[in-house]
């Protein structure tokens, strides 16, 4: 059966690291793959979210299914995070279900549209991150682009975005990231939010929020801004959330998608709906890092704790946003890098075409993916200079 199975190329993420793995090159520096590391390089699990887990696992006496709806405290915990007080105002309104990561909440989302309306068409930002079209896409339903990022400007190009979302039907699923766009980290506006707002509830549109990475733009708050205006406006949205950079619970596939229906007889509709799903795509959901976040959330000092240890992780991406551009700035200055400090989160794209990519990858040993995306957590105090050095000889 399998022999006739042609080999597939890498995935443009993932490849690029295991090939920054293969390299033997002693200055190598790995900007890809979008996961949070510390100066020394490692991906660390938050000492707040390590002693919830010390605490679950001396508590926990079973692992006896938990049900395809998965942990019940950590649904509302996770979703209280993301709307606070909007939350217990819409209550009956909010069907959620955990699912496995930020993954499966936007191919879940994905298969409860289709079930909706399988002529749905689910609208995905030009640029947007290389997961979201295959994950979605796989669901059988029509993709489409629309316009949002200048790459002249490093900015959002929000006059095209606002006029081609006031263009299409009744209806249309507009899928956005609700901070820290990934690969551009070029976030909308709050008055740019309004904006959208205004065209969702006057022509009908379905808002689909990827919300993958609060607390990483600004803070817990200032990051849901967007959502939550959008969530006082529109009678219906879908929100997929992710525990993966927050609680760095990357490899535990913690996460949720959430419904907000116009009724609360609809939403217990589509709590069943959410059930059946994934009873038939993965039967039950992993429980352990949803415990662990409902733990940590329930816990008022080590939720303190942990809200202050990825403020500290803030901080550290920010500076070294800063560092870079003062680098650049000093090798080139008659280029403007302020962008890097005015974008938001762990991305930003480098603008640099293929053959220069090759080269900073081939002659460099700089690895990021094909689009041009680095990953700025990737960056230290011990390596800047070398980047910089790296890619100022690409575009002088």
């Amino acid at each position: 059966m399998f022999d006739a199975l042609d080999p597939l190329p890498p995935d443009p993420i993932l490849g690029v690291t295991a090939a920054f793995r293969r390299d033997t090159y002693p200055l190598k520096v790995d900007l890809g793959v979008g996961v949070y590391r510390d100066d020394r390089g490692i991906t660390p699990v938050p000492l707040a979210v390590r002693e919830a887990e010390r605490a679950l696992i001396a508590a926990q006496t079973s692992k006896t299914y938990v049900g395809p709806a998965g942990n019940l405290e950590f649904n509302e915990r996770i979703v209280e995070l993301a709307l606070g007080p909007l939350t217990s105002r819409l209550g009956p309104r909010i069907a959620t279900i955990q699912t496995v990561g930020g993954c499966g909440a936007l191919r879940l989302g994905a298969e409860l549209v289709r079930v909706a309306n399988p002529e749905a068409v689910i609208h995905v930002s030009t640029p947007t991150w290389a997961n979201h079209e295959p994950l979605v896409g796989s669901s059988g339903l029509r993709l489409e682009r629309y316009p949002y990022y200048v790459a002249a400007r490093r900015d959002v190009d929000f006059d095209a975005m606002h006029d081609h979302v006031n263009r299409l039907p009744a209806g249309a699923v507009v899928l956005l990231h609700g901070c820290c766009h990934n690969p551009t980290g070029a976030d909308l506006e709050v008055e740019q939010w309004r904006a959208l707002a205004d065209v969702f509830e006057r022509r009908g549109l379905l808002p689909f929020v990827d919300m993958a990475y609060q607390g990483f733009g600004d803070d817990f708050e200032t990051d849901v801004t967007g959502l939550r205006v959008l969530v006082e406006r529109v009678p219906q949205l879908l929100l997929a959330l992710s525990c993966s950079k927050n609680f760095g619970l990357y490899r535990e596939r913690a996460g949720a998608l959430a419904v907000v229906a116009r009724t609360a007889e609809a939403a217990a509709a589509v709590a069943t709906h959410q059930a059946r799903l994934a009873r038939r795509m993965y039967s039950m959901p992993p429980d352990h890092g949803a415990a662990i976040v409902a733990r940590l959330l329930a816990d008022t000092a080590l939720r303190r704790q942990w809200i202050d240890e990825v403020a500290t992780m803030v901080t550290r991406m920010k500076s070294l946003r800063a560092l870079l551009a003062e680098r650049l700035a000093q090798r080139q200055p008659t280029r403007d890098f302020g962008w890097l400090t005015h974008q938001r989160g762990m991305f930003s794209l480098l603008g640099l075409d293929d053959a220069q990519l090759h080269e900073l990858r081939e002659r460099h040993h700089v690895y990021v993916p094909a689009d041009g995306r680095m990953n700025v957590a990737g960056l230290s105090e011990l390596n800047v200079d070398y980047v910089a050095d790296a890619i100022a000889s690409l575009t002088n």
